[in-house]
C-alpha cells in the first residue's frame, strides 16, 4: 500500500483573483487534462462570492477560525470547525460571509459523477470499510493522526494531506483529535 503525502507549508499559495483570499492546492488527479477531483485549503480574508465551478460537487470544511455563513441559491448555513463538512453543488451561485475574521477552509471538489464522493470529520475515532475501489484521504488538522489501513499503521503530521487506493474490503481506522476523512469513488 502506497501513501502519498502533502505538507500544507509546502505548497505556495496562489492569490485570488478577487483579492479575497489563497488557495493551496493539495493535490489534483489525474495530474494532466481535465481533473476528476482536487483538494486544496484555502485562506479566505475577506468576504465575497465563491468561483463557479459546473458539473462539480464541492465539500467545504472550516479547518481554523470563527467560521463562515455560506449562501448558496439563497439558502444559508451557518459552518465552524465543529460542523459536520457541507456538500453542495459548485455550478451554483455560492457567497462566503466570514463571521468574525478569517478562515482557512479544506476543498474537495469531484466531477459529477454516477457514485457520490463523502467527507467526514473525525473527531477521536473513525472506521470505515470499502465496498468498491474508492481513492482514500485523510487530513490532519493540528495534531498527528493514526490511520490503521488493513493492519499496516500510518502516522499522519499536523497540517498534512495523505491519500491511496483502496480495494474492495479493507478497512481504515482513524485515530485522532481531528482529521477529515475522505472517499472519492475510483
Amino acid at each position: 500500500m502506497n501513501w502519498q503525502s502533502v505538507a500544507l507549508a509546502g505548497v505556495p499559495a496562489s492569490p485570488w483573483r478577487n483579492g479575497g483570499g489563497v488557495t493551496r492546492e493539495l493535490t489534483v488527479w489525474p495530474g494532466q487534462g481535465e481533473w476528476q477531483w482536487r483538494m486544496s485549503v484555502a485562506e479566505v480574508n475577506a468576504s465575497g462570492p465563491f468561483s463557479v465551478f459546473e458539473g462539480i460537487d464541492r465539500w467545504f470544511a472550516v479547518l481554523e477560525g470563527a467560521g463562515v455563513e455560506l449562501t448558496v441559491m439563497e439558502s444559508n448555513s451557518l459552518h465552524t470547525t465543529h460542523t459536520s463538512p457541507f456538500l453542495f453543488d459548485g455550478g451554483a451561485t455560492t457567497t462566503c460571509r466570514l463571521i468574525n475574521g478569517h478562515t482557512r477552509d479544506f476543498n474537495l471538489m469531484v466531477r459529477r459523477g454516477s457514485a457520490p464522493s463523502r467527507m467526514v470529520r473525525v473527531t477521536e475515532s473513525f472506521v470505515s470499510e470499502t465496498f468498491a475501489p474508492k481513492t482514500i484521504a485523510i487530513f490532519a488538522m493540528d495534531t498527528w493522526v493514526n490511520v490503521l489501513f488493513d493492519h499496516k499503521s500510518v502516522r499522519v503530521p499536523p497540517h498534512t494531506l495523505v491519500w491511496t487506493t483502496a480495494e474492495p474490503g479493507q478497512s481504515i481506522r482513524v485515530q485522532c483529535s481531528q482529521a477529515l476523512f475522505i472517499e472519492i469513488p475510483v
